[in-house]
C-alpha cells in the first residue's frame, strides 16, 4: 500500500513581475518524515516554503493537506490548519519572556469575566504549558520560564522557537536554516530536537545549506532547481557532492532532463 503525502503541491507557479520564482513546481511531504529542501540561491526554495506556509499565494497550482485542497491567504490561516514555520529570523520578541514568546499571537485569557471582559491573561496556564513543552523536548536547562529571551544563547532561542512550533504545529513543522547561526555544540542540540519532534509523529520540512546536517537527519532530500523540483533523493543513495552537483546543474540525476 503506497502512502499518500500529508502535504502535497502540484503545478505551483509564482511570478513576481517578469521573474518566475516557481515554475510548475511539485512537492510531497510524507507522514512522519524529515524532508530536506535544498537548492542554490535564487532556485525558488523560499517561494515554495512561503506558498506552503501561506506567506505568499501561488498564481497557479494546487496545494492539498490531508488529501483536501487548501488555499492559505495568510500564515495565520496555515497555522490554523496546523502548519508552523520557524523562520531564520526566529520572529521572537527579545524583551519578552519565554512563556510570552511561546504564546505570542495566541495568548490564553483567564476563564470567565476577567478574561472575557477585562482581557486578563492566564499567566499560570501559559507558564505551565510552556514549561511542559520545553520539558518534553529536553530543554529545561532553561531554568526560568519568565526570563527574557534576550538572555538566552542562540541555541536556546532556536530551541524555544522549535518548541513553540512543535507545540502548535499539529500537522507540519517547517524549519528555515535552523542551525545557520549556531556553533557546533548548539547545532548538535538542534538536530536532536528535530529528531525529537519527528519522533512525536510530526513531519518536518528542513530548509538548509548545511549538507552534513541534511545528510545526517533527512529521510529524503527535495532538490530544487530553476523554480521547480528537480528530483527527490535518499541520503543513502547519493553522496553530498552528488547532491551539490544536482543542485548547481553540474550533473543531472538518472532519468531527469533539465527540461523535464
Amino acid at each position: 500500500m503506497t502512502q499518500e503525502p500529508l502535504l502535497k503541491a502540484r503545478g505551483l507557479v509564482k511570478r513576481y513581475g517578469k521573474v518566475t520564482a516557481l515554475d510548475n513546481c511539485d512537492f510531497d511531504l510524507m507522514p512522519g518524515e524529515i524532508l530536506a529542501v535544498i537548492g542554490d540561491n535564487g532556485a525558488g526554495k523560499s517561494s515554495l516554503i512561503k506558498a506552503l506556509s501561506g506567506a505568499v499565494q501561488p498564481d497557479e497550482g494546487e496545494i492539498t493537506l490531508d488529501g483536501k485542497p487548501v488555499r492559505f491567504e495568510s500564515p495565520l490561516e496555515a497555522r490554523a490548519h496546523g502548519i508552523e514555520c520557524v523562520y531564520q529570523t526566529l520572529a521572537m520578541s527579545p524583551a519578552l519572556s519565554i512563556a510570552d514568546n511561546m504564546f505570542m499571537g495566541r495568548e490564553l485569557r483567564k476563564p470567565g469575566l476577567m478574561g472575557n471582559l477585562f482581557r486578563q491573561l492566564d499567566r499560570p496556564a501559559m507558564e505551565k504549558f510552556a514549561r511542559a513543552k520545553l520539558n518534553e523536548l529536553g530543554l529545561m536547562t532553561i531554568q526560568n520560564i519568565n526570563q527574557p529571551v534576550e538572555t538566552l544563547s542562540g541555541g536556546q532561542r532556536q530551541g524555544v522557537a522549535v518548541a513553540r512550533a512543535a507545540a502548535f504545529g499539529s500537522k507540519v513543522v517547517i524549519l528555515d536554516e535552523p542551525t545557520a547561526a549556531l556553533g557546533v555544540k548548539e547545532s548538535r542540540r538542534v538536530l536532536e530536537l528535530i529528531r525529537d519532534v519527528r519522533s512525536r509523529g510530526i513531519p518536518i520540512i528542513l530548509i538548509s545549506h548545511n549538507m552534513p546536517h541534511v545528510f545526517e537527519v533527512a529521510d529524503r532530500i527535495h532538490i530544487h532547481r530553476l523554480g521547480r523540483r528537480l528530483c527527490v533523493i535518499r541520503p543513502g543513495d547519493y553522496s553530498m557532492s552528488d547532491a551539490v552537483a544536482f543542485m548547481t546543474g553540474a550533473k543531472l540525476p538518472d532519468g531527469v532532463s533539465e527540461e523535464a
